[in-house]
């Protein structure tokens, strides 16, 4: 069988310099850490996404693509090269384009959330800067892109204590995403992520792991912002498993849980939650997590039970064979 993973062209032109180049340096050492995983089982290759790419694949006999696409740009980016792959009848692994494009937009998930009484934090979206004279909300908040993942657009300048500072930091949002900005309820809890992975007909929740933030440096916020994640990294705590109590873990599985499946997502997925008064508020869910071996959650969380890198990524793999009902000898 032959697998093409499949990464997107370089976001650095579209994306904040210092977002843009972790983003491709991340998309190629996944690629090549990917293709390592899977080479002694599998014929692979790699290939970039253009619009191109059916005809590239036709030609190559590729039976499978292992998806990496975060796509270039556009509201439903996400979704673009599944979208594509499902009209060429071509096998994928990974979330369908429906299921991508509910998680990837915030506010479409963040509603589907709150209709399906999974506890979540209260928004507001802001799609022109003069819309922000006319408002009045209780501060702090955290202001946000409504379609980035990975902590993209995610600064320590987010959380917003005062109207000023709102106008502010959402002029610059606009800048760069898609309007319109989110205007998000800031929950004061500890913060947990946790990973989930289709095995067979089996949904399997790793351990949670708990980000601690209470080591950033004075006069950092204590959120997950892209300073925290890559450049002060070596300050934040990782505990794993998280510091709960069985009553605490299990609420906070059944809202990963409960979101997975509500925004209909397969194969893997992360969801990031803040506990706060015991409730477990689901705040995103990422239908397309990082792989990269050495500083991705969800590998992190594999390792801790034991589960090699190899088996996350043929487990993946597997599952997208079988669903499309390919021969593993084919």
């Amino acid at each position: 069988m032959k697998i093409a993973i499949v990464v997107d062209k370089s976001r650095a032109d579209y994306l904040p310099k210092d977002e843009g180049r972790q983003e491709d340096g991340q998309s190629y050492r996944t690629m090549e850490m990917i293709k390592e995983a899977l080479s002694d089982e599998y014929d692979v290759t790699h290939m970039t996404m253009d619009f191109d790419i059916v005809k590239r694949l036709k030609k190559e006999k590729v039976d499978l693509v292992f998806n990496l696409c975060n796509g270039i740009r556009g509201e439903g980016r996400l979704l673009q090269l599944p979208a594509i792959l499902e009209g060429a009848g071509i096998p994928y692994t990974g979330s369908d384009p429906l299921g991508h494009g509910l998680a990837y937009n915030k506010i479409i998930s963040g509603k589907l959330f709150k209709a399906s009484g999974i506890p979540t934090p209260d928004f507001i979206c802001i799609e022109k800067l003069a819309q922000v004279d006319e408002i009045e909300l209780n501060y702090p908040v955290i202001v946000k892109p409504k379609d980035e993942g990975s902590s993209r657009g995610i600064h320590d300048d987010c959380l917003i204590l005062d109207k000023k500072s709102l106008k502010e930091k959402i002029g610059r949002l606009l800048k760069y995403y898609n309007p319109p900005i989110m205007v998000m309820e800031y929950i004061d809890g500890r913060e947990f992520t946790v990973a989930l992975l289709e095995d067979g007909k089996d949904l399997m929740v790793f351990p949670i792991l708990e980000i601690d933030l209470t080591g950033l440096p004075d006069g950092f916020n204590k959120i997950y912002s892209f300073e925290a994640k890559f450049q002060y990294a070596d300050y934040v705590k990782y505990h794993l498993p998280a510091r709960l109590e069985d009553g605490e873990r299990k609420r906070i599985e059944e809202a990963a849980m409960k979101a997975f499946r509500t925004l209909g997502l397969r194969d893997y997925a992360r969801v990031d939650i803040r506990l706060e008064g015991g409730i477990p508020y689901v705040i995103e869910v990422n239908s397309l997590p990082g792989l990269d071996r050495e500083v991705s959650d969800i590998c992190k969380m594999a390792d801790y039970i034991g589960m090699e890198y190899d088996q996350l990524i043929k487990t993946i793999v597997k599952q997208a064979i079988n669903r499309s009902k390919l021969l593993a000898t084919a």
